[in-house]
């Protein structure tokens, strides 16, 4: 039997980047994009690698193109972090679990290096299927904070919890990263939103981005553990932008919502560095009246439109930077 099992892109609306430092924000699924890992039990343990993690071209030129286009990340390195990390959970908990070996196959579509979390997705989808395949339970306030040390831990990437939660509860979720509940219990106050009417939102992204999503984050990480008083202020605006981003999302308060994800990335570009062709992302969607933000570390962005007329507008600006823009689908229609 194969188990297949799914995680989904995720956009960030309000809170980013606080998340990684006892923050709130509010994000929302993107299942428009996803990873797939498949795991059958076989005579020995494989994993299958991905294109990105193919090491024979063609030609050296090919190599170089693959690089352009990939970056050094393929998903092998993510695979395998996630089942050493599931392992020590078990092991951790005096879970037995039976000598099984089996086959990995992974492939996603989520869009590379743009800050739409593909890199968690393959790990929570990893996380979910040995579960199905040991018959584990591990609890959606325990799944996320298990993905995350997969990255943060093992791999030593700098990134924040946000990405796991959103796609261990998936539609929209409000997420509470206090210290106290984080230091004592290691996972935060997650709330699931479903308003009563969604708001119309957009996801815009460069195809053409190779950022690794952890280093914008590197010095505001040192400025966070000296104590800087401009961050430290930061990160409570963006709790309170958040809570009032929930008020709005709940009384269906478009135009504050869009004022408050405005307000997000300003507050944001505040204390970190934005690179040149992110912050014309912005620029160019905010041109046409809507509002604006990063969905995630750089490379995609997103926020409100008006009406079709309007969003036909984003798609022709963005067309001029060669970006591609999806209205996101968020929950389930079944």
């Amino acid at each position: 039997m194969i188990i297949a099992s799914h995680a989904y892109a995720r956009a960030g609306l309000v809170g980013n980047p606080s998340d990684g430092y006892f923050g709130k924000t509010i994000a929302f699924i993107i299942r428009n994009f996803g990873a797939t890992v498949k795991l059958w039990e076989s005579p020995h343990f494989e994993i299958l690698p991905t294109h990105g993690d193919l090491a024979r071209f063609d030609s050296v030129n090919g190599f170089l193109k693959d690089q352009r286009l990939h970056g050094y990340y393929g998903g092998m390195r993510l695979v395998k972090a996630a089942i050493k990390r599931f392992h020590d959970y078990c092991h951790e908990r005096e879970i037995e679990l039976a000598d099984r070996s089996y086959t990995v196959s992974f492939e996603t579509d989520i869009p590379r290096l743009v800050g739409l979390a593909g890199s968690s997705a393959i790990v929570v989808a990893m996380i979910r299927a040995l579960m199905k395949f040991h018959d584990v339970q591990v609890s959606n306030e325990a799944l996320p904070s298990l993905a995350w040390s997969v990255e943060k831990d093992e791999l030593r990437i700098n990134c924040g919890p946000q990405d796991r939660v959103i796609q261990t509860y998936e539609g929209i979720v409000y997420m509470d990263f206090d210290r106290k509940l984080m230091e004592a219990r290691g996972y935060g106050m997650y709330e699931p939103l479903r308003p009563q009417k969604l708001p119309p939102l957009y996801v815009a992204y460069d195809p053409a981005r190779d950022q690794i999503s952890d280093i914008p984050h590197r010095n505001l990480r040192e400025l966070f553990n000296r104590g800087d008083a401009a961050v430290s202020a930061a990160i409570q605006r963006f709790r309170d932008l958040t809570d009032r981003g929930r008020e709005a999302l709940i009384a269906g308060d478009v135009d504050a919502l869009g004022r408050i994800i405005d307000q997000n990335f300003d507050l944001r570009r505040s204390i970190m560095n934005i690179a040149p062709e992110d912050l014309r992302m912005v620029e160019i969607a905010r041109a046409t009246g809507a509002s604006a933000g990063f969905a995630g570390g750089g490379g995609a962005v997103c926020g409100l439109y008006r009406d079709g007329r309007h969003y036909q507008q984003l798609v022709d600006a963005f067309a001029s930077l060669r970006c591609n823009v999806v209205r996101p689908i968020i929950f389930d229609s079944h």
